[in-house]
């Protein structure tokens, strides 16, 4: 039927229900789209019947039934930073998987990041379950972000396909970013461009130094129980402890914090004696435990260890490097 018009097009499941849509063509299209309104279901079975009218006012029907496909398994990924949370300028959206994901370019396709001010920011696959979004330098600072990760309907290989939409929206708060030396005992504390603070501190001992790095704070404690039996070492071996501190805020998962650490005020400014940690006065570390949010970042440098290899070590890696790890590349 030469010259012919899409007419009327209805779309039911199994029990006759009719689902709601459009017909959309673009301007010098030859073909014209019905879409639904909504997702289709999954494992459903559907009949669509379309009408068509040519030039003559000739009509002509046609109907087709299919079947959507039937998921092995479904797939729902947890976000950070959690819906309407408020976090520091380093912390960089990180999204998980229960299973790995096979086509890793079909799912980041469909994950959207939109700020109220735009960035340069990309995506770096961590491994199988996990992907990391950050732009080339620190967020700026006072700033609205929005993730969408528009997964219902993907198909993430092996079986596995996308159970539902998630949207996420957080905020950048304050610009912190603090500067911890190693080598002159001191940590400068800058809020915005302006420096803020600058404490005496104990650092990493030669025989645990801190990793120079950018750390991310992840988590902040008014009280904790220092053990180093988390990060391997027995409690009862000769570089065991277990210690309580106040005012911790953590840096990495390797058990480094910024905390007060009262025992070590003779050394802090001058001696590196902790076991990896920023040491500081009760006062010091409180102000700066007030201070702090997460996300907020601290710079380390001027130690003999190597760099920060932890959970979030975004920071660490070169932009170049960083865009590599996109499965669009």
């Amino acid at each position: 039927m030469p010259e012919g018009e899409l007419g009327e097009v209805t779309l039911a499941d199994a029990a006759g229900a009719a689902l709601p849509g459009t017909v959309q063509q673009e301007d010098g299209a030859d073909t014209a789209v019905w879409a639904p309104e909504t997702p289709l279901a999954y494992g459903t079975q559907y009949t669509l019947t379309a009408t068509a009218v040519n030039a003559d006012a000739e009509a002509a029907t046609a109907s087709a039934t299919f079947t959507t496909v039937t998921p092995d398994t479904l797939s729902t990924p947890s976000i950070g930073p959690l819906d309407g949370q408020t976090v520091g300028v380093g912390m960089p959206i990180r999204v998980y998987f229960d299973e790995p994901v096979a086509d890793k370019a079909a799912v980041e396709r469909n994950l959207l990041v939109t700020s109220s001010t735009p960035t340069d920011g990309g995506w770096n696959w961590f491994s199988d379950t996990e992907v990391h979004f950050r732009p080339s330098q620190y967020w700026p600072e006072n700033i609205d972000v929005r993730v969408d990760a528009n997964l219902y309907g993907v198909d993430f290989g092996a079986g596995i396909w996308g159970e539902k939409n998630r949207a996420v929206s957080f905020a950048i708060g304050e610009r912190h970013v603090s500067v911890a030396d190693a080598s002159t005992y001191q940590m400068q504390v800058y809020d915005g461009d302006q420096l803020v603070q600058t404490f005496p501190i104990s650092a990493g001992s030669p025989e645990n130094p801190s990793y120079n790095g950018p750390h991310v704070v992840t988590e902040m404690n008014r009280d904790r129980v220092m053990d180093s039996s988390t990060y391997g070492v027995p409690v009862d071996s000769p570089d065991g402890y277990r210690t309580p501190v106040e005012f911790a805020v953590r840096l990495s998962d390797s058990g480094e914090f910024v905390h007060a650490a009262p025992w070590s005020v003779a050394q802090q400014g001058n001696t590196n004696v902790s076991h990896g940690c920023i040491n500081m006065s009760t006062e010091n570390a409180r102000w700066f435990f007030e201070f702090s949010l997460p996300g907020d970042v601290v710079e380390i440098q001027g130690s003999s260890a190597g760099t920060l290899r932890s959970d979030i070590h975004d920071w660490t890696i070169p932009w170049d490097e960083w865009q590599a790890g996109s499965a669009l590349k």
